[in-house]
């Protein structure tokens, strides 16, 4: 009976997979933000918009219904009376526009702090959330939005069902705000049919921005468990699987096996470079085997002893073949040649504190050959 033989392949099966385990890189968070995704809660920002604006209500409240009050004393007042007295033929359209201008200016001076204020307001609770950055891709049509299979899944999907629950559990909050204040000033409704009008409208409006400004804040509070969601939801959608990773890495720095080729033929180009400094060399000092350093030295040239060229093994074998090719004497000193080795480059001068051996080595060298 034929034996069965079975092979496994080193593969990593991980690379394979399509679960998103990996955080997102700084490059995909960029990507995404330009596309004009962020983590963010509207939720917040509204709630934040009508602390915002119940504040400014109960503080200028007064203010702005005594403003009010006397634009409406100004337009059926005696002044407006006599301007329309002295007109001949009745009131003109000339006549009527500006008193419409004067009395919408003095509209606009009530409420441009509101205008203003809720602007910036609305600009910050929502640009406070992430870093700014201007984009137009959330602009751009996206014609899968009119998919009615795509809508039909937006609908009943996960995000609509949790939607759903805030906004009942906001309308019960709501409910019960507006209950327990109503009747905490059930008695100050009732003395509302005895007072005078201007003091029930202070009395209803009052009582208005203290149930807004109650909502406002419980509103803040929903909004940001709604922000602490939407940034753990945000932060875990754009999460990467391993094989994403990889290929980010490939196309933003390069394929590693390309750039180890890329390396591999610099460290070549720059090998055969120092290969042909190492003629010019006056000594080469070994360890004797392992390790192979060429020293040069012009009095008139150099200011100190300079490497031409060093290895290790191979390239050591190399550099003492060409050294007996030129006749440059080969001098056996271990701990001369490892520690010029590891502590000075190609083209680097000796340092000083290795002088005193290198001296030794280029005097004798000299000796024999006769120069001194």
């Amino acid at each position: 009976m034929e034996e069965t033989i079975y092979y496994s392949l080193p593969y990593d099966l991980q690379y394979f997979s399509d679960d998103k385990t990996e955080e997102p890189t700084g490059k995909k968070i960029e990507d995404t933000r330009k596309k004009g995704q962020v983590g963010k809660s509207q939720e917040f920002a509204n709630g934040v918009q009508l602390v915002f604006a119940f504040l400014m209500l109960r503080i200028f409240a007064s203010f702005m219904g005594e403003r009010f009050i006397g634009v409406i004393d100004w337009i059926y007042g005696k002044e407006i009376v006599d301007i329309i007295s002295v007109e001949r033929g009745g009131l003109t359209v000339q006549t009527m526009s500006v008193i419409l201008m004067q009395a919408f200016l003095q509209m606009l001076i009530i409420v441009a702090p509101f205008f203003a204020g809720g602007f910036l307001v609305a600009l910050l609770s929502t640009g406070l959330q992430f870093k700014f950055k201007v984009t137009t891709e959330p602009l751009k049509p996206k014609f899968d939005k009119f998919n009615p299979v795509s809508g039909f899944k937006r609908i009943f999907s996960a995000q609509a069902l949790i939607n759903l629950a805030l906004s009942v559990a906001k309308i019960l909050i709501i409910t019960i705000v507006v209950y327990s204040v109503v009747k905490d000033r059930m008695n100050e409704i009732y003395l509302l049919y005895d007072i005078p009008l201007n003091e029930a409208i202070a009395g209803v409006g009052s009582l208005v921005i203290d149930i807004g400004f109650r909502i406002s804040l419980i509103l803040v509070v929903v909004g940001i468990v709604d922000l602490i969601y939407h940034k753990w939801k945000f932060k875990k959608d754009i999460k990467m699987t391993k094989q994403e990773v990889k290929d980010e890495y490939k196309n933003s720095e390069g394929d590693p096996q390309i750039k180890s080729k890329q390396r591999q033929r610099m460290r070549e180009a720059s090998q055969r470079r120092m290969m042909r400094e190492v003629p010019q060399a006056d000594v080469v000092i070994t360890n004797p085997t392992h390790v192979a350093v060429a020293i040069r030295y012009r009095a008139e040239e150099d200011v100190a002893p300079t490497v031409v060229g060093k290895g290790e093994d191979v390239i050591a074998q190399r550099i003492k073949d060409i050294a007996k090719e030129h006749d440059i004497p080969i001098m056996e000193n271990k701990p001369l040649a490892r520690a010029i080795f590891n502590t000075v480059e190609v083209g680097d001068v000796i340092p000083p504190e290795l002088y005193e051996g290198v001296a030794m080595i280029l005097a004798a060298v000299w000796k024999a050959a006769g120069k001194i």
